[in-house]
């Protein structure tokens, strides 16, 4: 049964970008996503997600931790430091989960964390929460 929120609301005028560089993880980040209907793009590595960004700025970034060459703390970083990137929403899924991960993440600009295993429905609920605050930004200009 879908749950109530995400029946109610059309999402395609939004964009997501989903990065990890385990093929498996976007498939299924993608596959629980599927029935938002918003554009989704993926990205296998930091420097795919800063070239993705750079060429159409995403409403909101699911973001692993763990890649080779730029991690996605380095990611988070560097959009933060950027003024045109500096508001994206940015949800880190990540099989890092400790105290110190978790803190590191959201001293660096995350606004949420989802540990891996993702949960279906945690995902779908932070990721609309994410939207919603992106929605009365929006409002707010």
């Amino acid at each position: 049964m879908t749950p109530l929120y995400a029946q109610q609301h059309d999402y395609s005028q939004y964009n997501v970008l989903a990065v990890d560089d385990i093929p498996l993880n976007l498939l299924l980040v993608t596959k629980m996503l599927s029935r938002f209907n918003f554009r989704l793009r993926t990205a296998a590595n930091g420097q795919q997600a800063l070239d993705a960004v750079a060429a159409e700025k995403p409403d909101l970034i699911l973001l692993d931790l763990m890649m080779p060459g730029i991690d996605g703390f380095e990611v988070i970083r560097r959009l933060r430091e950027d003024p045109a990137t500096a508001d994206i929403q940015i949800v880190i899924l990540s099989a890092l989960n400790s105290q110190e991960d978790v803190v590191r993440g959201f001293n660096v600009g995350a606004n949420d964390f989802i540990m891996k295993p993702v949960i279906m429905e945690k995902l779908l609920s932070c990721v609309v929460t994410q939207l919603q605050i992106v929605s009365s930004k929006s409002a707010e200009k």
